[in-house]
């Protein structure tokens, strides 16, 4: 008779992993069937003509549809509004983030009710800030309009004109930094007292204290709010879709890029070159953030690493 197998005993950190797939594997399947999948599939419908109808319809074009957009100037107008949306309401946005945050950590009455104010904004749904705001920029019934009337100064049509309309937009964002906001205000909340008391008793101002320490310690915060201040601008779309609406308002001075997508996907049905739009930007964002990642060596400062 053959010997009994011996039964292997389960070492506790492999049953603890096995516990561990067991908890992921709802987020696992969720992010196959409703993030990877969908790019793959997108993927394969930007080396096609699909028009958004039938698969059985599309034909293989192979990199056409990517040579395509290289040689369309609405493409690239799309992009150099996106991108100088970007430029200005990026930087923008961080100061404001910052100093609302650097403001409300300082021990003020009612300092949770101005948190509180400050934040409401980010809590908001994207078309109603647009539609509040439209009722602001109106140029004929406009709160900001009539504001201007009231000092003898004619408003011009915020959202008509191509000279303006994308500062309101600008205003527009950074009046919803209060996303990034919470999140230095934690980084602000978690800087050991310790370094500012030895400021302190070394004689430094609190201004020297905010250059020499504040923001030394928060920039892995900075770094965060960056990359997703990044990606936010590359992918900004329902404020001016409800303020302009798909064209991107007068010579399509506001026709930012997702809106050029939304448009040959569901305007055009031109669907497989919509996918190579969006695979186009996906490479952009993802160029830019690598660069993001490799700059954060020369001024990201972590307080457990030692540079040498």
């Amino acid at each position: 008779m053959g010997k009994k197998k011996e039964k292997r005993i389960i070492p506790q950190s492999e049953r603890y992993a096995r516990f561990g797939y067991w908890f992921i594997l709802p987020w696992m399947i969720g992010f196959t069937v409703f993030t990877f999948g969908p790019m793959v599939f997108s993927l394969y419908l930007s080396l096609t003509d699909f028009a958004g109808t039938s698969l059985r319809d599309a034909s293989f074009v192979g990199l056409g549809n990517f040579k395509r957009l290289f040689t369309d100037s609405e493409t690239w107008h799309s992009l150099k509004v996106t991108l100088k949306f970007g430029m200005m309401s990026l930087p923008l946005g961080l100061v404001a983030g910052f100093l609302l945050a650097y403001l409300l950590n300082m021990k003020v009455p009612l300092m949770k009710m101005w948190r509180t104010i400050f934040y409401l904004p980010a809590m908001i749904s994207g078309v109603i800030v647009a539609t509040l705001w439209r009722g602001l920029f109106d140029d004929k019934y406009g709160i900001i309009n009539y504001l201007l009337g009231l000092v003898n100064i004619n408003g011009p049509q915020w959202l008509l004109d191509p000279k303006y309309i994308l500062y309101c937009f600008l205003f527009l964002s950074v009046w919803g930094c209060g996303g990034g906001m919470v999140v230095y205000l934690s980084g602000l909340q978690s800087i050991p007292t310790a370094l500012y008391e030895a400021a302190e008793i070394d004689g430094c101002n609190k201004f020297q204290q905010l250059i020499f320490i504040t923001i030394p310690q928060m920039t892995p915060i900075f770094f965060f709010n960056i990359i997703m201040g990044l990606i936010g601008a590359f992918q900004y779309f329902a404020e001016p879709m409800t303020l302009v609406g798909a064209n991107g308002g007068q010579a399509k001075a506001a026709l930012f890029y997702n809106l050029y997508l939304y448009n040959h996907a569901f305007r055009y049905r031109n669907m497989g070159y919509a996918s190579a739009l969006a695979w186009f930007l996906f490479v952009i964002v993802l160029v830019l953030t690598l660069l993001v990642f490799k700059s954060s060596e020369l001024w990201v400062f972590y307080e457990a690493e030692v540079k040498k």
